[in-house]
């Protein structure tokens, strides 16, 4: 029993691991971890049963949090947008723009890509959607197998990091921070990862261009007035439909729950004009996203409860005395947390590294001096990674479901080796420049509290002497009021910051 209760925490780490390996569902394996742990915790003295008095407070926190409304509204987005065949106009028309250049069906499935992120932020219908409309086109044509279903697969991961992304909504609430400060950190490294990518598949066309060769004359149907106009009439919707969200976002209009809520808006509009939206299509998004907002809220539940018991057990004091002692101060901790995260990214998701990992990992991170939007936004791209992890990424499983026969899985699997490799790559390059991150961030202001002054208007007693709180002071000090000899009632213990707070008010005034 002693080495039960001196080693709680990592007990309680280990057994968690332990029940996912074995596949029980993350959410239940959280609470059930919990809640075991709190009962023998209970029965050796180390807490209390009034712990478990708390729980209902925090799951009604997790159902009250505006914050979480986004995730719906992003979802149903995504979904409206990737079913009203807006990713096939898109992939269509930048195919056709890019034809003479070699590589250019690549090029366009990479800012395909990056243009779906940022307006639906669902990795499964990005990589499915390009998936069923791009592959088959790009076999046609000879592209290389392998660098096919890799810039795919990819390209579709390209939603976790590029705002509006359910990641970084996540990450932010784990974090405490604002979800359009973690957003305007996440775009710019977005922007720059997929510049990575059309760098290396420029170097593939490059010094191997039978993998990427450019469009025949006779499949390039679209010349002149005709290809402009179907640039404009693709590309100029989902271009308004991004500004309408994260514009309005960024510039302070609207929050990133009403921004999601206007991007639905949107997608509905754009699904009507394109005579594409249906009964069947609206029950069918509707669904996916309950489903899909489902199983985040529950596997946050299953959080709150696990961390209840992990952290009245001081769990996190046991983390952070793993880390804080690290060699080479924040760089160290950063490169330590780096790969840990790849690691688990080959057996969880980024849900279950978002929900049990990050929040053990942000308060060592916090008393480091390390911002949290750039830990946030760092983590996130390596959790991107969790997408692309041979054998179990998810984007490979999507991409594979949709794939001909003709391509094998093993090439499905390499060809994603080199964008992880990029992935890796793109961690070290925020890790030596975090302005990638904060430079369009608002930074705080730093308040000198030695030359803060309040200033205390006149009150209505007849004299000017200073008001005393103590009870020695008090009782001179007030006219009209007992002696020095005769003590008064001890004040309330808020009298204080009452006062205060009226003179304050009259200051306003």
């Amino acid at each position: 029993m002693e080495f039960i209760a001196a080693n709680m925490a990592p007990l309680m780490f280990a057994s968690l691991v332990l029940f996912m390996l074995f596949g029980y569902p993350v959410a239940f394996a959280l609470a059930a971890n919990g809640i075991v742990f709190g009962l023998i915790g209970i029965e050796l003295g180390m807490l209390t049963p009034a712990l478990f008095q708390a729980l209902p407070d925090r799951i009604f926190g997790v159902m009250s949090n505006d914050t979480l409304l986004a995730i719906p509204f992003f979802t149903f987005m995504g979904l409206i947008l990737e079913r009203s065949g807006m990713a096939e106009d898109l992939l269509d028309t930048i195919g056709q723009l890019f034809g003479p250049v070699r590589g250019g069906l690549a090029f366009a499935v990479i800012f395909v890509g990056a243009i779906l992120a940022a307006t639906t932020g669902v990795v499964a219908a990005s990589v499915i959607s390009m998936g069923l409309i791009s592959l088959p086109i790009m076999m046609r044509y000879g592209y290389d197998e392998r660098l096919a279903s890799g810039v795919i697969a990819a390209s579709g991961t390209l939603a976790q990091i590029i705002p509006p992304s359910l990641v970084l909504i996540i990450m932010a609430d784990q974090l405490g921070r604002s979800v359009g400060d973690m957003y305007q950190g996440a775009l710019v490294p977005g922007l720059v990862l997929t510049a990575f990518y059309v760098a290396y598949v420029a170097l593939v066309a490059v010094f191997k261009p039978s993998a990427a060769p450019a469009l025949p004359p006779e499949a390039r149907t679209l010349r002149g007035g005709k290809l402009l106009l179907r640039v404009l009439t693709s590309l100029v919707p989902p271009l308004l439909l991004i500004f309408l969200v994260l514009g309005t976002i960024f510039l302070g209009i609207a929050t990133p729950t009403e921004g999601g809520a206007m991007g639905a808006a949107g997608a509905l509009v754009m699904a009507v004009t394109r005579k594409r939206l249906s009964l069947a299509l609206l029950k069918q998004a509707m669904e996916s996203t309950a489903k899909l907002t489902t199983f985040v809220i529950f596997i946050l539940i299953g959080a709150r409860v696990f961390s209840l018991t992990f952290y009245g057990v001081e769990g996190h004091l046991w983390v952070e005395h793993l880390l804080d002692d690290l060699p080479g101060g924040q760089v160290g901790f950063l490169i330590v947390v780096n790969i840990l995260i790849f690691l688990l990214a080959f057996f969880l998701d980024f849900f279950e590294l978002a929900f049990i990992v990050v929040p053990l990992l942000a308060p060592v991170a916090e008393k480091l001096g390390i911002d949290l939007i750039w830990f946030g936004v760092l983590l996130g791209v390596n959790m991107q990674t969790s997408f692309m992890h041979p054998p179990f990424g998810f984007a490979l499983f999507y991409l594979r479901s949709v794939a001909p026969p003709s391509i094998k899985t093993t090439q499905i699997y390499w060809g994603a080796v080199p964008f992880v490799l990029i992935q890796i790559i793109m961690v070290a390059v925020l890790i030596a420049f975090p302005q990638l991150v904060t430079m369009g961030l608002d930074t705080q202001v730093k308040v000198d509290t030695d030359q803060v002054e309040i200033v205390v208007p006149e009150g209505d007693s007849p004299d000017d002497s200073p008001i005393h709180f103590d009870n020695e002071s008090s009782a001179g000090a007030v006219p009209g009021g007992a002696g020095k000899d005769e003590e008064l009632p001890a004040p309330a213990a808020d009298d204080a910051t009452r006062a205060l707070e009226k003179a304050l008010e009259g200051d306003k005034k």
